[in-house]
Protein backbone atom coordinates (compact mmCIF):
# COMPACT_ATOMS: atom_id res chain seq x y z
CA UNK A 1 0.00 0.00 0.00
CA UNK A 2 1.02 3.70 -0.64
CA UNK A 3 1.34 6.11 2.33
CA UNK A 4 3.78 6.90 4.75
CA UNK A 5 3.97 3.81 6.73
CA UNK A 6 3.33 0.36 5.30
CA UNK A 7 1.93 -2.48 7.63
CA UNK A 8 3.02 -5.77 8.08
CA UNK A 9 0.70 -7.25 6.40
CA UNK A 10 -2.55 -6.68 3.45
CA UNK A 11 -5.75 -4.64 4.45
CA UNK A 12 -8.77 -5.80 2.53
CA UNK A 13 -11.73 -7.65 2.84
CA UNK A 14 -10.10 -10.85 3.42
CA UNK A 15 -8.20 -9.46 6.77
CA UNK A 16 -8.13 -12.25 9.07
CA UNK A 17 -9.60 -11.89 12.33
CA UNK A 18 -5.82 -12.79 13.98
CA UNK A 19 -5.18 -9.57 12.13
CA UNK A 20 -7.70 -7.36 13.59
CA UNK A 21 -6.91 -8.60 16.70
CA UNK A 22 -3.17 -7.72 16.36
CA UNK A 23 -4.19 -4.16 15.03
CA UNK A 24 -7.19 -3.55 17.72
CA UNK A 25 -3.57 -4.15 20.38
CA UNK A 26 -1.19 -2.62 18.67
CA UNK A 27 1.27 -0.14 20.69
CA UNK A 28 2.96 1.52 17.31
CA UNK A 29 1.63 4.89 16.71
CA UNK A 30 2.71 4.40 13.24
CA UNK A 31 0.70 1.15 12.32
CA UNK A 32 -2.05 3.08 13.67
CA UNK A 33 -1.96 6.39 11.62
CA UNK A 34 -1.44 3.80 8.56
CA UNK A 35 -4.41 1.81 9.18
CA UNK A 36 -6.67 5.02 9.81
CA UNK A 37 -4.90 6.78 6.26
CA UNK A 38 -5.70 3.23 4.58
CA UNK A 39 -9.29 3.42 5.80
CA UNK A 40 -9.58 6.95 5.15
CA UNK A 41 -8.47 6.01 0.78
CA UNK A 42 -11.36 2.94 1.42
CA UNK A 43 -14.12 5.21 2.27
CA UNK A 44 -13.27 8.21 0.00
CA UNK A 45 -13.36 5.34 -3.04
CA UNK A 46 -16.48 3.29 -1.94
CA UNK A 47 -19.00 6.33 -0.42
CA UNK A 48 -16.83 9.33 -1.14
CA UNK A 49 -15.56 12.50 1.22
CA UNK A 50 -19.05 13.95 1.71
CA UNK A 51 -20.53 13.72 5.47
CA UNK A 52 -24.51 13.57 5.93
CA UNK A 53 -25.74 15.00 8.64
CA UNK A 54 -28.84 12.32 10.48
CA UNK A 55 -30.74 15.35 12.80
CA UNK A 56 -31.18 13.08 15.97
CA UNK A 57 -34.25 14.30 17.85
CA UNK A 58 -34.34 11.83 21.60
CA UNK A 59 -38.26 12.21 22.26
CA UNK A 60 -38.57 9.95 25.44
CA UNK A 61 -36.53 8.74 27.94
CA UNK A 62 -39.09 6.74 28.84
CA UNK A 63 -38.18 2.54 28.81
CA UNK A 64 -39.38 -0.79 29.40
CA UNK A 65 -35.36 -1.99 29.88
CA UNK A 66 -33.05 -2.09 32.54
CA UNK A 67 -29.82 -2.59 30.85
CA UNK A 68 -27.02 -1.95 33.41
CA UNK A 69 -24.62 0.21 31.66
CA UNK A 70 -27.37 2.73 30.16
CA UNK A 71 -28.42 5.82 32.23
CA UNK A 72 -32.19 5.85 31.50
CA UNK A 73 -32.53 2.20 32.34
CA UNK A 74 -36.12 1.90 34.17
CA UNK A 75 -34.86 1.30 37.27
CA UNK A 76 -33.18 4.48 37.62
CA UNK A 77 -35.67 6.89 39.88
CA UNK A 78 -33.06 9.83 39.29
CA UNK A 79 -33.88 10.54 35.81
CA UNK A 80 -36.80 12.74 34.83
CA UNK A 81 -39.05 11.23 32.63
CA UNK A 82 -40.68 12.90 29.60
CA UNK A 83 -42.16 12.62 26.12
CA UNK A 84 -42.04 15.33 23.42
CA UNK A 85 -45.49 16.18 22.04
CA UNK A 86 -46.26 15.79 18.67
CA UNK A 87 -46.19 18.91 17.76
CA UNK A 88 -42.80 19.52 19.34
CA UNK A 89 -41.34 16.50 17.19
CA UNK A 90 -42.89 17.47 13.82
CA UNK A 91 -41.47 21.19 14.83
CA UNK A 92 -37.80 19.41 14.73
CA UNK A 93 -38.43 17.65 11.96
CA UNK A 94 -39.39 20.67 10.08
CA UNK A 95 -36.25 22.93 11.38
CA UNK A 96 -34.21 20.17 10.26
CA UNK A 97 -35.57 19.78 6.61
CA UNK A 98 -35.40 23.48 6.16
CA UNK A 99 -31.77 23.66 7.09
CA UNK A 100 -30.66 20.80 4.44
CA UNK A 101 -29.79 18.09 6.85
CA UNK A 102 -31.99 15.71 4.29
CA UNK A 103 -32.72 13.18 7.10
CA UNK A 104 -33.49 12.37 11.02
CA UNK A 105 -33.23 10.25 13.65
CA UNK A 106 -36.19 9.61 15.74
CA UNK A 107 -34.74 8.04 19.31
CA UNK A 108 -36.22 6.68 22.29
CA UNK A 109 -36.44 4.29 25.57
CA UNK A 110 -37.85 1.40 24.38
CA UNK A 111 -41.30 0.50 24.90
CA UNK A 112 -43.75 -1.74 22.79
CA UNK A 113 -47.34 -0.79 23.53
CA UNK A 114 -50.09 0.28 21.65
CA UNK A 115 -49.96 3.35 22.48
CA UNK A 116 -46.27 4.39 21.51
CA UNK A 117 -46.82 2.45 18.44
CA UNK A 118 -49.39 4.24 17.37
CA UNK A 119 -47.83 7.37 18.27
CA UNK A 120 -44.64 6.64 16.32
CA UNK A 121 -46.48 5.45 13.57
CA UNK A 122 -48.41 9.21 13.16
CA UNK A 123 -45.44 11.09 13.96
CA UNK A 124 -43.90 9.61 11.16
CA UNK A 125 -46.59 9.89 8.80
CA UNK A 126 -46.61 13.30 9.39
CA UNK A 127 -43.24 14.66 8.87
CA UNK A 128 -43.37 12.81 5.81
CA UNK A 129 -46.64 14.78 4.49
CA UNK A 130 -45.75 17.43 6.07
CA UNK A 131 -41.91 17.69 3.95
CA UNK A 132 -43.29 16.05 0.79
CA UNK A 133 -41.48 13.13 1.43
CA UNK A 134 -38.58 14.72 1.17
CA UNK A 135 -37.72 13.97 4.59
CA UNK A 136 -35.34 10.78 5.28
CA UNK A 137 -36.36 9.17 8.25
CA UNK A 138 -34.26 6.43 10.74
CA UNK A 139 -35.78 4.96 13.43
CA UNK A 140 -33.83 3.79 16.77
CA UNK A 141 -36.51 2.10 18.59
CA UNK A 142 -35.55 -0.53 19.93
CA UNK A 143 -37.09 -5.01 19.99
CA UNK A 144 -40.85 -4.75 18.15
CA UNK A 145 -43.03 -6.97 16.28
CA UNK A 146 -42.38 -7.54 12.78
CA UNK A 147 -45.94 -6.11 12.66
CA UNK A 148 -44.83 -3.35 14.11
CA UNK A 149 -41.75 -2.58 12.33
CA UNK A 150 -44.26 -3.12 8.95
CA UNK A 151 -46.58 -0.81 9.96
CA UNK A 152 -43.46 2.14 10.90
CA UNK A 153 -41.94 1.35 7.52
CA UNK A 154 -45.05 1.90 5.25
CA UNK A 155 -45.71 5.11 7.53
CA UNK A 156 -42.68 6.38 6.07
CA UNK A 157 -39.28 5.34 7.90
CA UNK A 158 -36.86 3.66 5.67
CA UNK A 159 -33.82 3.21 8.03
CA UNK A 160 -33.63 1.55 11.71
CA UNK A 161 -30.62 1.13 14.35
CA UNK A 162 -30.59 -1.76 16.20
CA UNK A 163 -27.49 -1.80 18.05
CA UNK A 164 -26.55 -5.30 19.57
CA UNK A 165 -23.98 -3.57 21.48
CA UNK A 166 -21.84 -6.82 21.52
CA UNK A 167 -22.04 -10.28 19.18
CA UNK A 168 -20.92 -12.35 22.24
CA UNK A 169 -23.58 -13.99 24.06
CA UNK A 170 -21.83 -14.47 27.44
CA UNK A 171 -21.10 -10.56 27.38
CA UNK A 172 -24.51 -9.42 26.54
CA UNK A 173 -26.16 -11.09 29.78
CA UNK A 174 -23.49 -9.67 31.62
CA UNK A 175 -25.12 -6.36 30.27
CA UNK A 176 -28.69 -6.99 30.99
CA UNK A 177 -31.22 -8.38 33.55
CA UNK A 178 -32.29 -12.04 32.69
CA UNK A 179 -35.38 -11.29 30.91
CA UNK A 180 -33.31 -9.76 27.89
CA UNK A 181 -32.83 -12.31 24.82
CA UNK A 182 -30.07 -11.91 22.34
CA UNK A 183 -32.26 -14.22 20.17
CA UNK A 184 -34.73 -11.95 20.29
CA UNK A 185 -32.58 -8.49 18.76
CA UNK A 186 -30.90 -11.13 16.35
CA UNK A 187 -34.69 -12.13 15.28
CA UNK A 188 -35.62 -8.29 14.63
CA UNK A 189 -32.45 -7.86 12.61
CA UNK A 190 -33.96 -10.54 10.50
CA UNK A 191 -37.55 -8.93 10.72
CA UNK A 192 -36.14 -5.50 9.56
CA UNK A 193 -34.06 -6.73 6.59
CA UNK A 194 -37.24 -8.35 5.41
CA UNK A 195 -39.42 -5.29 5.85
CA UNK A 196 -37.12 -3.50 3.52
CA UNK A 197 -35.28 -1.15 5.53
CA UNK A 198 -31.41 0.06 5.68
CA UNK A 199 -30.39 -2.16 8.53
CA UNK A 200 -28.05 -0.65 10.99
CA UNK A 201 -26.42 -1.95 14.22
CA UNK A 202 -23.66 -1.39 16.43
CA UNK A 203 -21.82 -2.45 19.45
CA UNK A 204 -19.76 -0.54 22.22
CA UNK A 205 -16.26 -0.93 22.42
CA UNK A 206 -14.03 -1.14 25.83
CA UNK A 207 -16.98 -2.98 28.24
CA UNK A 208 -15.51 -4.48 31.27
CA UNK A 209 -14.75 -7.88 30.43
CA UNK A 210 -14.38 -7.07 26.15
CA UNK A 211 -11.50 -8.82 24.39
CA UNK A 212 -10.33 -7.61 21.16
CA UNK A 213 -11.14 -11.11 20.52
CA UNK A 214 -14.98 -10.02 20.89
CA UNK A 215 -14.50 -6.98 19.21
CA UNK A 216 -13.11 -8.96 15.90
CA UNK A 217 -16.29 -11.00 16.16
CA UNK A 218 -18.45 -8.16 16.22
CA UNK A 219 -17.33 -7.10 12.69
CA UNK A 220 -17.13 -10.90 11.50
CA UNK A 221 -21.10 -10.62 12.69
CA UNK A 222 -21.46 -7.22 11.10
CA UNK A 223 -19.87 -8.89 7.35
CA UNK A 224 -22.33 -11.91 8.32
CA UNK A 225 -25.43 -10.34 8.55
CA UNK A 226 -24.89 -8.24 5.48
CA UNK A 227 -25.65 -4.87 7.63
CA UNK A 228 -25.66 -1.58 6.04
CA UNK A 229 -25.10 1.13 8.88
CA UNK A 230 -23.22 0.98 11.74
CA UNK A 231 -23.86 3.29 14.74
CA UNK A 232 -21.19 1.89 17.18
CA UNK A 233 -19.24 4.01 19.87
CA UNK A 234 -16.70 3.40 23.02
CA UNK A 235 -18.55 2.32 25.99
CA UNK A 236 -18.61 5.59 28.82
CA UNK A 237 -19.67 5.17 32.50
CA UNK A 238 -23.13 6.66 33.72
CA UNK A 239 -22.57 6.96 37.57
CA UNK A 240 -26.09 5.61 38.40
CA UNK A 241 -25.96 2.37 36.63
CA UNK A 242 -25.08 -1.07 37.96
CA UNK A 243 -21.98 -1.19 35.47
CA UNK A 244 -20.40 1.52 36.60
CA UNK A 245 -19.55 0.01 40.06
CA UNK A 246 -17.41 -3.05 37.59
CA UNK A 247 -15.26 -0.17 36.31
CA UNK A 248 -11.83 0.54 38.12
CA UNK A 249 -9.60 2.23 36.10
CA UNK A 250 -11.23 3.80 33.06
CA UNK A 251 -9.10 5.19 30.86
CA UNK A 252 -10.95 7.56 28.36
CA UNK A 253 -8.11 7.71 25.46
CA UNK A 254 -7.83 3.75 25.56
CA UNK A 255 -11.26 4.10 24.61
CA UNK A 256 -11.44 6.55 22.37
CA UNK A 257 -8.11 4.84 20.39
CA UNK A 258 -10.65 1.37 20.74
CA UNK A 259 -13.68 3.44 18.57
CA UNK A 260 -11.48 4.85 16.02
CA UNK A 261 -9.72 1.45 15.66
CA UNK A 262 -13.26 -0.39 15.11
CA UNK A 263 -14.30 2.55 12.58
CA UNK A 264 -11.20 2.00 10.33
CA UNK A 265 -11.39 -1.91 10.22
CA UNK A 266 -15.09 -1.90 9.94
CA UNK A 267 -14.57 0.37 6.83
CA UNK A 268 -11.73 -2.16 5.57
CA UNK A 269 -13.86 -5.22 5.82
CA UNK A 270 -17.12 -3.88 4.69
CA UNK A 271 -16.56 -1.04 2.38
CA UNK A 272 -19.72 0.93 1.13
CA UNK A 273 -22.00 0.94 4.06
CA UNK A 274 -22.77 4.32 6.54
CA UNK A 275 -20.54 4.80 9.43
CA UNK A 276 -21.37 7.11 12.61
CA UNK A 277 -19.13 9.29 13.84
CA UNK A 278 -20.42 9.04 17.03
CA UNK A 279 -21.20 11.38 19.77
CA UNK A 280 -19.42 9.32 22.61
CA UNK A 281 -16.09 10.42 20.55
CA UNK A 282 -16.28 13.94 20.70
CA UNK A 283 -17.41 13.12 24.66
CA UNK A 284 -13.84 11.60 24.92
CA UNK A 285 -11.98 14.15 22.61
CA UNK A 286 -12.93 17.61 22.00
CA UNK A 287 -12.37 16.01 18.25
CA UNK A 288 -13.25 13.14 18.53
CA UNK A 289 -16.07 12.89 15.45
CA UNK A 290 -13.34 14.31 13.46
CA UNK A 291 -10.85 11.83 14.16
CA UNK A 292 -14.23 9.15 13.78
CA UNK A 293 -14.10 11.05 10.20
CA UNK A 294 -10.82 10.76 9.33
CA UNK A 295 -10.21 7.25 10.56
CA UNK A 296 -13.18 5.81 7.86
CA UNK A 297 -16.66 7.23 9.21
CA UNK A 298 -19.00 9.50 7.22
CA UNK A 299 -22.04 9.97 8.96
CA UNK A 300 -22.54 12.78 11.87
CA UNK A 301 -25.49 12.86 13.62
CA UNK A 302 -26.16 16.30 15.09
CA UNK A 303 -28.45 16.53 18.26
CA UNK A 304 -31.47 18.50 17.49
CA UNK A 305 -33.56 18.26 20.30
CA UNK A 306 -34.94 20.90 22.49
CA UNK A 307 -32.20 21.66 24.95
CA UNK A 308 -34.96 21.65 27.88
CA UNK A 309 -34.79 18.27 27.46
CA UNK A 310 -31.12 16.80 26.94
CA UNK A 311 -30.50 16.39 30.45
CA UNK A 312 -32.64 13.67 31.11
CA UNK A 313 -31.57 12.17 28.31
CA UNK A 314 -27.96 10.83 29.28
CA UNK A 315 -27.04 7.50 28.26
CA UNK A 316 -23.72 8.18 29.91
CA UNK A 317 -21.72 11.03 31.75
CA UNK A 318 -20.48 13.71 29.82
CA UNK A 319 -21.95 13.95 27.06
CA UNK A 320 -21.22 16.82 25.11
CA UNK A 321 -23.21 19.88 23.42
CA UNK A 322 -26.46 19.57 26.10
CA UNK A 323 -26.65 23.29 25.78
CA UNK A 324 -25.94 24.11 22.33
CA UNK A 325 -29.11 24.78 20.44
CA UNK A 326 -29.94 23.62 16.98
CA UNK A 327 -28.56 26.36 15.43
CA UNK A 328 -25.60 26.74 17.17
CA UNK A 329 -24.92 22.95 17.03
CA UNK A 330 -25.01 23.41 13.07
CA UNK A 331 -22.39 26.23 12.74
CA UNK A 332 -20.33 24.45 15.12
CA UNK A 333 -20.44 21.14 13.11
CA UNK A 334 -19.94 22.69 9.52
CA UNK A 335 -16.67 24.37 11.03
CA UNK A 336 -15.60 20.78 12.27
CA UNK A 337 -16.20 18.94 9.22
CA UNK A 338 -14.35 21.72 6.90
CA UNK A 339 -11.33 21.49 9.04
CA UNK A 340 -10.84 17.82 7.99
CA UNK A 341 -10.94 18.83 4.27
CA UNK A 342 -14.60 17.50 3.25
CA UNK A 343 -17.99 18.86 2.69
CA UNK A 344 -21.74 18.24 4.01
CA UNK A 345 -24.14 16.08 1.30
CA UNK A 346 -27.09 18.96 2.18
CA UNK A 347 -30.40 17.65 1.08
CA UNK A 348 -29.54 14.61 0.52
CA UNK A 349 -30.28 11.13 2.19
CA UNK A 350 -26.91 9.94 2.03
CA UNK A 351 -28.60 6.30 1.84
CA UNK A 352 -25.96 3.45 2.23
CA UNK A 353 -24.58 2.50 -0.99
CA UNK A 354 -24.20 -0.98 0.49
CA UNK A 355 -28.18 -1.28 0.72
CA UNK A 356 -28.64 -1.22 -3.04
CA UNK A 357 -26.02 -3.66 -3.87
CA UNK A 358 -27.80 -5.85 -1.42
CA UNK A 359 -31.40 -5.27 -2.68
CA UNK A 360 -29.50 -6.21 -6.42
CA UNK A 361 -28.12 -9.00 -5.54
CA UNK A 362 -31.49 -10.10 -3.86
CA UNK A 363 -33.44 -9.53 -6.85
CA UNK A 364 -30.82 -11.75 -9.03
CA UNK A 365 -30.71 -14.28 -6.95
CA UNK A 366 -34.48 -14.00 -7.27
CA UNK A 367 -34.24 -14.69 -11.06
Amino acid sequence: MTGSHTLPFELDRGLSRARIIELLDTDDPAVEKALFEHAYRVKAEHVGTQVYFRGIVEFSNRCVKDCYYCGIRLSNTQVKRFTMSEEDIIDSGLWIHENGYGSMVLQSGERQDAAFVDFVERVVGKLKDTTQGQLGITLSLGEQTADTYRRWFKAGAHRYLLRIETSNEALYRQLHPKDHDPSVRLACLDSLRSEGYQVGTGVMMGLPGQTSADLADDIAFYKDNDIDMIGMGPYIVHSQTPLAATVKDFDPARQLRLGLRMIALTRIVLEDINIAATTALQALDPRGRELGLKAGANIVMPNVTDVKYRDAYQLYDGKPCMDENASQCKHCLRARIESVGETIGLGQWGDSPHFFKRRQEMGQNHE
